[in-house]
């Protein structure tokens, strides 16, 4: 039971942290801004539920894409773990991709498949993550990622709801510093992965 726990809560804090739906707010209200209310809460809706949909398939499928792709589980730790550390890195740094910076977005409701959906709420990052879980965990270990990124969704659906009474009571000062200590637990998410593919990689050559 407290390997479970444990368990858990690492996963609530890799999706937390990679999903981080508190700056993530900001750049849906960018994405929305001039939308009237309707089409921003079925903007909402559907984003979540289709990157919900998304990271199910990888962490359903995630065995059998190894298999078709010969890709072995300390390959895909190492590299992984490089790209979660790119991308804490950058956070870190203040830096944001070129989907984040959109200025003029043209309100129509396919901009929740891209570019909310993906990559930002379903991006590469937290399809490793949701991976990275399940590459060789058991059935119930596998139930509890889908279960907490179905929170995760949820979480991220009401954060976006409210963002505009968030933003005005916290500001965005504030929501820049979570997102660098987001930035930071994703870094060390992200070399956590590399030295257990190290490992990995290690114990198979010594045996």
């Amino acid at each position: 039971m407290d390997d479970l726990i444990t368990f858990s809560i690492a996963v609530f804090t890799g999706f937390f942290a990679i999903t981080n739906p508190i700056s993530n707010m900001t750049v849906f209200l960018s994405l929305t801004q001039g939308a009237d209310e309707k089409t921003k809460a079925d903007i909402n809706k559907r984003a979540n539920i289709i990157a919900f949909i998304i990271v199910l398939v990888f962490v359903l499928l995630g065995k059998y894409i190894f298999e078709l792709f010969n890709i072995s589980i300390p390959a895909f730790k190492i590299t992984g773990g490089i790209l979660i550390f790119y991308i804490g890195f950058d956070m870190l740094q203040s830096k944001q991709s070129n989907v984040k910076n959109i200025k003029h977005v043209n309100i129509d409701e396919n901009i929740a498949v891209s570019p909310l959906a993906i990559p930002i709420l379903a991006g590469p990052g937290t399809i490793v993550t949701a991976m990275n879980f399940v590459s060789s965990a058991q059935p119930v270990h596998i139930t509890i990622v889908i279960a907490i990124f179905a929170f995760m969704s949820l979480l991220t659906y009401f954060t976006f709801r409210l963002s505009n009474l968030i933003v005005r009571l916290v500001g965005y000062n504030v929501i820049s510093v979570i997102g660098k200590i987001m930035g930071l637990i994703i870094a060390i998410i992200g070399t956590g992965m590399i030295i257990e593919g190290i490992k990995i990689s290690f114990n198979l050559i010594t045996k």
